[in-house]
């Protein structure tokens, strides 16, 4: 059993929050924003006048990355989030944002500013994003195994998050191979390419094994977790992409007869994976519209319908351009114009979100100035604390890592217990909140806290003896 005790302290006010932290699935806005311009202009059939709004949609997509990479920086809670068994999965999201507005550089930005330096963006921002990728790839994985402790219905569709990057990197960059010196160079960008393809595709396919078995062996999921099995959509979409990508490009690099079997493999290959896809797709939307007839709160966790039905989109135009199929091109149209609908619905709710935030969490200083009633106490504010102990024998547990989550899943503050198991929140608002104690199995808790002054709320974490 791994042990809490090696957890490093946290800064005293690690679990003081006027301003909630900014988490790593935010920049799946970036990635749902990009793929919806990336995917119009890759559509099989042109529309008048879209090609132009898909490069403004890039164009607040780049905003948005710069704007949020400025925010997450700052507020340097990479380790904290790190150490945090269900935030870490998303950790693939801002490669994968990078990624994809590189991409749009390249394949929009050139009519705004030029090919070179739409060139020497993309290849800036597809560098640092598969070098991010192929880190996450590598080190989420290795902390789930060794830091990170999992129940057995603990499999969500965010532990994909991780793996798929390093296939977004060889979808986009294909799209650098033509533009690479003939030689060596080329052929290792080409191979590298599929190795990263193989290297994701894998690995996605051992965690969708992962979370079907734990859709059929234990209770369905419900609320904010459910838009996450759309991320499976996504990876599959994603394979398919870059096999279509890689084999368009792969005659300028390899001799005849194995660019004509890359050709044959994108075909092949491409429709058995999409045609799970597709199976995977109604999954989701069953598990989806189940969900929504019982109450589906907006979280960050939203995005995770856009960048999949984008990656199918683009899989299904891929298809769609190799074969002529008609079926698969109106598919494809069709598709798109649901993913522009679905990204209009989740951007509008995550603008009202970001309104929200400023108004509940305004600047320094002018944050609490507030008319003095004679009737409140004063210097009293919700005040959350606890006991972490066993479930076994209610022995409290020292250094148990303790997050607490707003209405949204953002987190809003992160604390270890002390040695005898007691944690505190303090400087909180009247709201609803969940709280996970992780460090063992971890278990979550959703709470309501008032205004009146101090709530307690213990949990019990169970204790792998041995």
């Amino acid at each position: 059993m791994n042990s809490s005790s090696s957890a490093s302290p946290l800064s005293p006010a690690a679990n003081r929050t006027t301003r909630p932290v900014l988490g790593p699935s935010w920049f799946a806005a970036v990635m749902g924003t990009g793929i919806v311009a990336n995917a119009a202009a890759t559509l099989p059939r042109s529309f008048h006048g879209l090609r132009t709004a898909a490069t403004v949609v890039w164009l607040g997509a780049a905003l948005l990355l710069m704007l949020l990479a400025v925010r997450y920086l700052r507020q340097r809670a990479l380790r904290v989030h790190a150490a945090d068994p269900m935030v870490a999965q998303f950790f693939g999201a801002p490669p994968m944002a990078l990624l994809t507005v590189g991409a749009g550089a390249l394949l929009l930005g050139r009519r705004l500013i030029g090919l070179e330096a739409a060139l020497a963006v993309d290849w800036v921002l597809w560098s640092l994003g598969t070098a991010l990728g192929l880190a996450t790839a590598c080190t989420v994985p290795y902390l789930m195994v060794t830091r990170h402790r999992f129940a057995p219905d603990a499999a969500f569709g965010g532990w994909l998050m991780p793996v798929v990057p390093p296939m977004v990197s060889a979808a986009t960059g294909a799209l650098l191979v033509p533009y690479t010196p003939a030689g060596q160079l080329r052929l290792a960008l080409l191979l590298g390419c599929y190795a990263m393809l193989g290297l994701g595709l894998v690995a996605a396919l051992l965690v969708l094994a992962m979370i079907y078995s734990r859709l059929v062996h234990h209770d369905a999921p419900t609320g904010t977790v459910v838009p996450t099995v759309w991320i499976g959509l996504g990876a599959l979409g994603q394979s398919v992409t870059a096999l279509g990508a890689l084999a368009v490009v792969a005659p300028s690099v390899l001799p005849a007869p194995y660019a004509r079997g890359t050709a044959v493999f994108a075909l092949l290959g491409g429709i058995v994976v999409w045609g799970f896809a597709m199976l995977w797709l109604a999954l989701a939307i069953g598990l989806t519209a189940r969900t929504i007839r019982a109450g589906l709160p907006f979280a960050p966790t939203w995005w995770s319908f856009i960048f999949p039905v984008g990656a199918c989109v683009t899989a299904t135009g891929t298809l769609a351009a190799r074969t002529g199929s008609e079926p698969l091109i109106w598919m494809t149209v069709v598709l798109y114009a649901l993913l522009v609908i679905a990204w209009v619905v989740v951007a509008g709710h995550s603008v009202r979100h970001a309104a929200n935030q400023v108004r509940r969490h305004p600047v320094a200083g002018h944050a609490r100035r507030r008319p003095v009633e004679p009737d409140l106490r004063l210097d009293v504010s919700p005040v959350l604390s606890g006991t972490v102990r066993t479930a076994i024998d209610g022995r409290p547990i020292s250094e148990a890592r303790v997050t607490l989550l707003d209405p949204v899943g953002d987190v809003v503050g992160i604390t270890l217990t002390a040695e005898d198991g007691s944690y505190a929140f303090t400087d909180l608002e009247a709201d609803r909140y969940t709280v996970v104690a992780a460090g063992y199995p971890a278990q979550a808790a959703p709470l309501t806290l008032d205004a009146t002054g101090q709530d307690a709320f213990d949990l019990t974490l169970a204790h792998d003896e041995g």
